[in-house]
């Protein structure tokens, strides 16, 4: 089973992800915000094969947290997705200059984010 980490500061946000991942057969870590997910991946290093940040998190934004995620060797390749109501491009150049492999605007259809999820990790 496939496992997807899910950072978000929106309980909704997070709920609605688990929702659709789980029933599609991965398995979904969260955090709450970019300060959990780095200490639970520093502390744990599970096996993830992609993550899915928000942008506007307290503690550490999504920015951030893709630096830092990117510094762990473990997570060096690993796709990383930002889902975020943010659509500017200047924001997603920053994104990509961070390390994300894709962008996903909220609100998303369920089908195009399991699509593009799909498309990094295989089904």
């Amino acid at each position: 089973m496939k496992t997807v980490f899910s950072v978000d500061d929106s309980p909704t946000a997070r709920a609605s992800v688990e929702y659709i991942l789980s029933k599609a057969g991965y398995s979904v870590k969260q955090a709450d915000d970019g300060s959990e997910a780095i200490n639970l991946l520093k502390a744990k290093q599970e096996d993830v094969n992609l993550f899915l940040f928000d942008i506007n998190m307290p503690n550490m934004n999504g920015i951030e947290l893709t630096k830092e995620v990117r510094k762990i060797p473990k997570y060096r390749f690993t796709p990383i997705l930002i889902l975020t109501t943010e659509s500017q491009e200047s924001k997603k150049l920053e994104g990509k200059d961070a390390g994300a492999s894709g962008w996903i605007v909220k609100p998303y259809e369920p089908d195009k984010l399991l699509s593009l999820i799909n498309k990094f990790v295989g089904e």
